[in-house]
Parts: C-alpha cells; structure tokens; sequence
C-alpha cells in the first residue's frame, strides 16, 4: 500500500501489524521479500510489530487479512475499537463476501504471488476509492 500510494502521490503512512507476537522485529518472510521484488518493491526494510491498542486512534483506515484478525485486534483495542476505520482488505474488491487473504506463510512461492495480487488489487481499489471521493469533493 505504502508503494501504491507514494506512485499515486499520496502523502500517506502505511503501516502493518499482527495480533500475534511470534515474529515481532522480525523482517517480512523471505518469499515476501522475493516476491515483492519480483514486482519491482523492496519491502527489506520493514520489521513485525504487534497491533496496539492504541492503534485505532492513530490510523484512519485499518484492513484485516481475515475475520479471526479483526477480531484479535478488536479484543487488543477494547475500549478504544473504532468499528468504522476496520473492514477485511478483500471487502474493497469483494463487498460484503467476508474473503480472507490466504497466509502463503507454510506454502511454496506460488502462494506468496497469488496472495500478492490479491492484495495490490484490492490496494489499487482502496487508492482509486480515494482519489475519486476526493475529486468529487473538489
């Protein structure tokens, strides 16, 4: 997403988290890593950190891979969950569907590229989303 929105000139912070604490500070999966730069994005840089409580407060959207996630982080938020900024990344192309990104993490690279178009389509869905509310507003 943060790629995408930096091509798209969007001044934008993107950010990821999971509600597990297995791999926090831990750089993306080898396979991500190669995978995404099959596509031309050097995600090397990023490290694991786990959701915050705090974290709906700071972000305006939050996107979930799947329904077990968002409801991990909604438990992590408690009082200070804010149910409109969350949906399943999958809804922006699929509404209403509840479809999960499937976690390539135990397969072979196949996986990883199938799970990396689904999410750049559903990214190029939220950027184009964006930007046309934003010229309607204009």
């Amino acid at each position: 997403m943060q790629y995408k929105a930096d091509e798209a000139g969007l001044d934008w912070t993107v950010d990821s988290a999971g509600t597990g604490s297995w791999h926090i500070g831990e750089g993306p999966h080898p396979l991500s890593q190669k995978t995404a730069m099959h596509y031309g994005i050097n995600i090397g840089h990023q490290r694991a950190r786990r959701f915050r409580p705090t974290d709906p407060l700071e972000f305006d959207r939050i996107f979930f891979m799947d329904e077990d996630n968002l409801r991990d982080a909604r438990q992590i938020a408690g009082q200070q969950w804010q149910a409109h900024k969350a949906s399943l990344l999958m809804d922006l192309i699929h509404p209403g569907k509840k479809m999960a990104v499937p976690d390539p993490y135990y397969g072979d690279e196949s996986g990883y590229h199938t799970v990396f178009q689904m999410i750049s389509e559903a990214c190029d869905a939220f950027i184009a989303q964006h930007i046309q509310s934003f010229e309607k507003s204009r």
